[in-house]
């Protein structure tokens, strides 16, 4: 007689319906985080050439995507801001009438609490020089003098009327610099969201061409190494015990171990930024027609979320929001 399995894992697989049944993760629109981009002194949306499908926003234009966000159900928005003229100090990040800090205002106003308001607490699209920090003599970034600046800038954020600061400079000391400031301001109900474990990727460069980055040279004396892993881990807890309302890890596909190991030795939320490099990947390579667009999306998202990531920043987020909504699968 024949010896047949005695396991038939295929038998929840056999049909769509006990597939979603059966399906250890999934996802929800308000899971998702759009970053956007404002641009000061612009007056219609443009597209960015090595993103397809996003655009560098006026900062007229942004209450109606805000709308569109809220209307889908995410769970939040990202804010950078490109402005026009940048100084080695950064001084735009400060400045109430900066871009991203205007930005802040209009999207606050617009999204009347139906999504949270995120602002990117970082200098490096303000700087001449393209750094995360102010430059010491020798040029090398000066990590404590660039503290002082975030603290700044935190209270500005939070004064715009900012949900959510994301601190991504990855100067050590950042989350207990801007925690500090906001609570000696009376601002301890804003949240801070560290860039714990954000990596020196080559994946961030269709970002740079976002935020039209000036950087020259590279941010490795400051980013981590992607050699290594428990220094992502050891990233997190430092700001954690600093007081960190939630943990990221960027890039997300590349560094889904780390993930899994942040969210494994982690008590508060631990969220993933899929970034442009990733983004773009998928749309260069859907538009040659080498893979299954929709399917290669869905399948990274849900990929993210099996490591554990709580709420992913990802550009497609209304585009998925929809999907979602309307019942369709995502792998």
């Amino acid at each position: 007689m024949t010896a047949f399995p005695v396991q038939r894992l295929r038998r929840l697989r056999g049909t769509p319906a006990l597939r979603r049944l059966v399906a250890e993760h999934d996802l929800s629109p308000r899971r998702l985080v759009l970053p956007l981009f404002v641009k000061e002194a612009i007056t219609a949306a443009q597209p960015i050439a090595s993103m397809p499908g996003v655009m560098q926003y006026p900062i007229e234009q942004l209450a109606e995507v805000v709308e569109q966000a809220a209307a889908a159900g995410i769970g939040g928005i990202m804010l950078f801001g490109v402005p026009t003229v940048r100084d080695a100090v950064g001084s735009g990040a400060t400045d109430p009438d900066g871009i991203l800090n205007r930005a802040i205002a209009v999207a606050a106003r617009a999204a009347s609490g139906r999504l949270t308001v995120q602002a990117d607490l970082c200098l490096d699209e303000f700087t001449d020089h393209g750094h995360c920090g102010v430059l010491a003599n020798d040029g090398s970034v000066d990590n404590d003098a660039s503290l002082e600046i975030y603290a700044r800038v935190a209270v500005a954020q939070a004064e715009a009327g900012a949900d959510i600061l994301g601190l991504s400079g990855m100067m050590d000391g950042q989350v207990a610099a801007c925690r500090a400031a906001l609570d000696a301001v009376g601002r301890s109900d804003v949240a801070l969201l560290a860039y714990s474990a954000k990596y020196a990727s080559a994946f961030y460069g269709p970002f740079r061409d976002a935020v039209e980055s000036t950087l020259t040279g590279d941010r490795r004396t400051y980013q981590l190494d992607p050699a290594n892993g428990r220094e992502g881990v050891r990233e997190a807890r430092a700001d954690i015990d600093e007081g960190a309302d939630i943990v990221m890890v960027k890039p997300a596909g590349p560094y889904l171990d780390v993930l899994a190991e942040v969210v494994a030795a982690s008590e508060v939320p631990v969220w993933a930024y899929q970034v442009s490099g990733e983004y773009a990947m998928v749309e260069h390579a859907a538009a040659a027609g080498v893979i299954d667009r929709e399917r290669a999306i869905g399948e990274a998202l849900l990929g993210i979320r099996r490591a554990g990531a709580e709420a992913i920043l990802t550009y497609w987020a209304i585009e998925v929001a929809g999907w979602l909504r309307d019942g369709r699968s995502l792998a």
